[in-house]
């Protein structure tokens, strides 16, 4: 088999991974207001082939993609968004002998921490990080379930850029497409599902 061959027959197997996923997502409608149709991973983490299928979407992404675009060629940090990032942070950061750095609301995270007030859907609201967590330099992607309005996401990354860290790609199982969060980020994105209403 050519490594032409080999490429189409991976991505194949990646979209009917990503269509797998998809159809294992919870809908509930109404939440968490009326007229909100909410995406809930919780279902894929109750099955551990759903949960290692998604783990392995991102890191076939990962592997074939991101680490090209990194200048020292590898990921030094996975930043997790509080709270979901944090169930899929971890273990993408295991995979790539990353080091896993939390983002949390404010008054969260014990120590010396950085802080950034970022746009919500309804409101505005305040993360932090703690302020030796990323060094100068470090490559650093940013993971959480799902992005919509990008606002969250941009926080990460202004934290990040405060440390002197540099994202490299942020990740989401969810895109909420007609929202068009991903236009406001400093860095290409990849999303499995993505949703257009």
């Amino acid at each position: 088999m050519s490594s032409t061959d080999a490429a189409q027959v991976a991505t194949r197997d990646v979209t009917k991974a990503e269509e797998l996923l998809k159809g294992m997502l919870g809908v509930v409608p109404d939440f968490p207001k009326k007229g909100i149709v909410f995406l809930d991973l919780f279902p894929l983490l109750r099955d551990p082939l759903a949960f290692e299928t998604l783990i392995t979407c991102f890191m076939h992404h990962l592997v074939t993609n991101t680490l090209h675009t990194s200048p020292n060629k590898k990921i030094d940090v996975v930043v997790g968004l509080d709270a979901r990032g944090f169930l899929l942070g971890p273990i993408i950061a295991l995979r790539l002998g990353a080091a896993f750095v939390p983002v949390r609301k404010a008054g969260k995270l014990p120590g010396e921490c950085i802080k950034v007030e970022y746009e919500k859907e309804y409101g505005s609201d305040f993360f932090e990080m703690q302020k030796d967590a990323i060094k100068p330099g470090q490559t650093c992607i940013v993971v959480d379930d799902l992005i919509a309005s990008g606002g969250s996401a941009l926080g990460a990354g202004e934290l990040i850029k405060k440390l002197g860290g540099k994202t490299l790609e942020y990740l989401f199982l969810i895109e909420l497409t007609f929202l068009q969060g991903v236009k406001k980020l400093d860095a290409p994105t990849y999303s499995i599902v993505k949703q257009n209403d």
